[in-house]
Order: structure tokens, then C-alpha cells, then sequence
């Protein structure tokens, strides 16, 4: 059976997690995917509803986002190759406190709960590949947490525009303010820092043998 287009990025990852996945083993798991396409705008998760799939993303871009006190309040954003989710109700089985729109038109391979304990029980190398796709989960969290306590809000947008130029090129700037956790007006104060500081790049000093040679080409 010809492997399907939709299918060839998320078995990319998957290979790249477990090189020794088979065949067999890999075409069990596409018979369980699904394939969804979100339009710009639309939800692939709302608020208070138990997050019944995990998706991986073909292409595209989502926000995740909580609402606190009726404002938006920007978590993660996701992009082509990542997986999305609320894990913590997809987990749980409880609702889930999050919305997950899409910025763009966005295609995500879909694989339900249910399903997924299936492949599990089928599919004895799918558990090392769930664990090791929850190992990144948890090491991205840290990693933000970390960082939230920490770093600055300087540094923090530096390394975004360091680590994820894709965010500044493909997201709104109040998005990204709301990812910080700044207004918009901050952040505009935090880019016009960084530029003063990439534009004080220091002069390399004139060596004496470098000043001999221009004295001596003046008339």
C-alpha cells in the first residue's frame, strides 16, 4: 500500500524517535489517524471540553491560550512538526482550561484516547515513542518555567528572536506580548532596547602597523 503524503512528516518524527520502527508496526499506527484541516480562526480545543485527541501538525500555526478575568492570556504556540494539546485533560480525562485556535489554515493528524491506549496495547515500541514525545513535553515546560523565574523580559525576547524567529515572523506582536506576559506598549520598549544593543556592536581597534600604512598614503 502507497504511504500517504499526509502522513510522511509525522512518520519522519516518528523514525527519528525510534529508527527501528517497523513497517508493520508503522501501518497499524496510520490506521488509527485521522486528518483534520482547521481554517484560520477556528479551534482544535475549547475551554471545558475534555481534549479527546492529540494532534500533530502537518502545517500551520496554533495558539494556546487560558482566559483570565476575561482577557487572553497566550501559553504556547505550536507549529509544523510539533504535537498539540491540552495533555493535562487529555491525560486526566477532565475538561480542559485552555483554547487552541489556529493563526493560519492548519492540517494536524489527529489520534484519539481511546485509540491511542489501543496502539499502546498493540504496539509494544509505541510506548517508548509516547514516552519519549512526553519527555520533550515536560523538558519544553521546565524550560519556560524556568526561564519565566529567572531571565528578564529582555532576555526572555531575545530568546525567542534567538531560538524561534518563526514566532516573530508568523505572529501578531500583541501575542507575543501576551506570551511574555507584558502589554504591547512594553514590548515595543523591549525591541527598541534590543536594537540599541545589536547596534553597539564595537569598532575592531586600529593597529599601529594599520595606521603606519594610511599615514603613508596621504599625500
Amino acid at each position: 500500500m502507497e504511504p500517504s503524503p499526509q502522513f510522511e512528516r509525522i512518520r519522519a518524527y516518528y523514525l527519528s524517535l525510534l529508527p527501528a520502527l517497523t513497517g508493520d508496526a508503522w501501518e497499524l499506527c496510520t490506521s488509527y489517524f485521522t486528518v483534520r484541516t482547521l481554517k484560520k480562526g477556528e479551534f482544535l480545543q475549547k475551554q471545558g471540553v475534555v481534549a479527546n485527541h492529540v494532534s500533530f501538525l502537518n502545517y500551520g500555526l496554533l495558539r494556546m491560550y487560558h482566559l483570565v478575568d476575561g482577557r487572553e492570556k497566550v501559553s504556547e504556540f505550536f507549529k509544523e512538526g510539533d504535537y498539540a494539546a491540552d495533555y493535562r485533560s487529555f491525560l486526566m480525562r477532565e475538561p480542559a482550561n485552555t483554547y487552541v485556535q489556529a493563526l493560519e489554515e492548519t492540517e494536524v493528524v489527529e489520534l484519539s484516547f481511546d485509540d491511542l491506549q489501543i496502539i499502546y496495547q498493540r504496539i509494544p515500541e509505541a510506548n517508548f515513542i509516547g514516552r519519549l514525545i512526553a519527555e520533550e513535553l515536560f523538558k519544553d515546560i521546565c524550560r519556560r518555567t524556568t526561564m519565566q523565574v529567572t531571565v528578564s523580559i529582555d532576555e526572555q525576547y531575545a530568546a525567542i528572536v534567538r531560538d524561534k524567529p518563526w514566532l516573530i515572523q508568523r505572529v501578531p506582536q500583541y501575542m507575543i506580548a501576551s506570551y511574555l506576559g507584558v502589554t504591547p506598549e512594553a514590548l515595543s520598549r523591549i525591541k527598541s532596547r534590543a536594537g540599541k544593543r545589536s547596534r553597539k556592536i564595537p569598532l575592531r581597534p586600529t593597529t599601529p602597523v594599520i595606521t603606519e600604512i594610511a599615514a603613508a598614503a596621504k599625500p
